[in-house]
């Protein structure tokens, strides 16, 4: 399952670099004296963020094969956190009423000098996307890092794997390495005496 989800933020980062490239917003000015002229705008010029958040998501995922319990916890709060900056760039493009004074600045023009303006909406909907992927892969190592004691159950120490075999009251819950273990102690895995018995 964390896997999974790491594999999920790296292709949040992936959709996050590619709309980075994408025009977002084209602006176009009109002096009086030249030529209009028009500037597009790409992700990254529209939204700095987009890069530095792409690389916060593929630090996440590295992080995925480092940490367990409450430190995988707390990556996946972050990852959740960026979720909501990715879902709000990419909403706000759609529903901002006029883009036009933005991409005036942006582009360094005058605002009286705009005579039109276009938005694109094919990198905003990719980094919807990214944000839906790494809210998925949120809840994946949410729910990895609460099942992670239990997972890491099989990598117990031998001499424990050996109590929890001689303690065993059924003879098919004693595990196959535990019964081995137990035979190289020199314990009969399938003898359910109790240290007490004969006192």
């Amino acid at each position: 399952m964390i896997r999974i989800g790491q594999l999920l933020l790296v292709v949040s980062a992936v959709l996050l670099w590619v709309a980075s490239r994408m025009v977002w917003v084209s602006a176009t000015s009109f002096d009086g004296l030249g030529q209009p002229k028009t500037v597009t705008l790409t992700g990254a010029s529209w939204s700095n963020a987009l890069l530095p958040l792409a690389v916060l998501l593929l630090a996440a995922a590295v992080a995925g094969l480092a940490v367990r319990g409450w430190g995988l916890r707390a990556v996946a709060v972050l990852v959740a956190v960026v979720t909501l900056l990715l879902g709000y760039l990419g909403v706000s493009l759609i529903v901002t009423p006029d883009v036009g004074p933005r991409a005036a600045e942006l582009a360094q023009f005058p605002v009286a000098t705009l005579v039109a303006s276009d938005r694109h909406y094919v990198g905003a909907g990719l980094t919807i996307g990214a944000a839906a992927c790494a809210l998925v892969a949120a809840v994946l190592l949410m729910r990895s890092a609460a099942t992670g004691r239990q997972a890491t159950a099989k990598y117990a120490a031998p001499a424990v794997r050996r109590s929890a075999a001689r303690n065993e009251e059924a003879e098919p819950g004693v595990s196959e390495r535990g019964m081995w273990d137990a035979l190289d102690e020199g314990v009969d895995p399938t003898d359910r005496r109790t240290d007490t018995e004969g006192r």
